[in-house]
């Protein structure tokens, strides 16, 4: 913004003879009418197939409120009423398809400044990360609606009467003509036709903050934790205790949660980024304290074995890292923690999946080399019969012998499902 005053004062300087720029002016507008449409476009759909603020995890339900940060409160607010975040995302789609064209974009304008007006405070009451970049559409929308403003004025205040004028170029030329129609129908048959298909398929397929993969259906559900033993020695159970897991939960994806009495660092981030990987999809932990772990689980159902690993990748690390994200960097090295017989029974995450959701941006992100990582990992043996009782037995992230004896239990909540969840378990 520097920058583009101190250029726009020499500028003024410099061609200060000149009266207006008409020409000018018109395209930057229709850049920015286009700019600001995509952009809400893009927010719009992830309301509209409610992705952008899940349905709380069976996790985060177990989880008391005072654990939670200001953010994730807003978020889970959101989240729970999903019919409400679909009202959300129509009036940001018809913001965006109102900017789209020229003798509606002043009411688009209008909707987009209360929309994103309203999410930019919000975010900053609520620590929520995104806004900046909702106020830059603000902006955007404040430009669109600049050369209107004292023409509303005249009109509804003053009361007087008011005749629009504005410049736009002559479009009768055949060329021109249809050259516009050709662009303007290309962008919505973009983000309106295929853009819909698409947030279509990840909202039943592939949800962008949840896991994608389900979990072992046998397992899944809310447990005691009855019988937890380190090294052949059993700990009874003690809320003061900071070793031993006081509940755990299966969720319907492949992650197991459990409450220890230790805190944890807390990831500050929305639990947003849309990565590919499941364990780096982190809306389960984010905001979250209390000492909540979550463990993503690679399942090989042939031995019975969990390959555990922590998702939240700041805890590892102590604190260490960027905010909201991951420390990891790409190595070459092969990361042999679980072996290739096993990975044949686990098979491949990136085909694990509806055929629907495959995409080539999943495929460029599995193919690169596997991240090297200070997650804390478990590698377990589960036994049950129907999952009303689960036995976990194998080694903790710090090569101790595990033994836990889980009994499911039938938690009701105050809470009713939601109708309008995301992913297909």
């Amino acid at each position: 913004m520097a920058i583009a005053v101190v250029v726009g004062l020499v500028w003024s300087l410099l061609d200060r003879k000149r009266q207006s720029y008409n020409v000018l002016y018109y395209w930057l507008t229709v850049v920015v009418r286009f700019r600001a449409a995509i952009g809400i476009i893009g927010f719009g759909f992830t309301k509209l197939f409610p992705t952008q603020m899940p349905f709380p995890s069976l996790g985060l339900l177990n989880t008391d409120f005072g654990d939670f940060t200001a953010q994730k409160i807003y978020w889970l607010s959101v989240g729970i009423v999903p019919w409400y975040q679909v009202f959300g995302g129509i009036v940001e789609l018809a913001a965006g398809a109102l900017l789209l064209f020229r003798k509606t974009a002043t009411y688009g304008a209008v909707l987009l400044i209360g929309a994103l007006g309203d999410i930019t405070f919000v975010n900053y009451a609520y620590d929520g990360g995104v806004h900046v970049y909702a106020f830059y559409f603000v902006l955007l929308g404040t430009l669109v609606i600049a050369a209107d403003v004292p023409r509303l004025y005249n009109l509804l205040i003053l009361e007087r009467y008011t005749v629009p004028q504005f410049y736009y170029p002559d479009y009768r030329k055949p060329i021109y003509k249809y050259t516009r129609f050709a662009l303007k129908g290309l962008t919505i048959l973009i983000f309106f036709v295929i853009l819909t298909y698409t947030e279509v398929i990840n909202f039943k397929y592939d949800p962008y903050k949840q896991p994608s993969t389900a979990g072992v259906k046998t397992l899944r559900g809310n447990y005691n934790v009855t019988v937890f033993k380190i090294n052949g020695q059993e700990i009874p159970y003690s809320p003061l205790d900071s070793v031993r897991w006081k509940e755990a939960t299966f969720e319907k994806w492949t992650t197991l949660t459990f409450r220890i009495n230790k805190p944890v660092v807390v990831d500050p981030s929305n639990g947003g980024g849309s990565p590919m990987r499941d364990i780096q999809r982190t809306f389960e932990i984010a905001g979250t304290a209390g000492g909540q772990r979550a463990f993503h689980y690679y399942a090989d159902t042939v031995e019975h074995v969990l390959y555990l690993q922590d998702k939240n990748a700041l805890a590892s690390r102590g604190g260490r890292g960027r905010r909201g994200g991951s420390d990891e960097k790409e190595s070459g090295k092969t990361d042999n923690w679980i072996s290739k017989v096993a990975w044949k029974n686990i098979g491949d995450e990136n085909r694990m999946i509806d055929k629907r959701a495959w995409s080539t941006r999943r495929d460029r992100e599995f193919a690169r080399p596997e991240r090297s990582s200070n997650r804390a990992r478990l590698t377990l043996n589960y036994h049950t019969t129907d999952g009303n009782k689960v036995i976990l037995e194998g080694l903790n992230e710090n090569n101790d012998s595990l033994y836990v004896v889980l009994d499911k239990v039938n938690r009701k909540y105050v809470l009713p499902e939601s109708k309008l969840s995301a992913g297909k378990y």
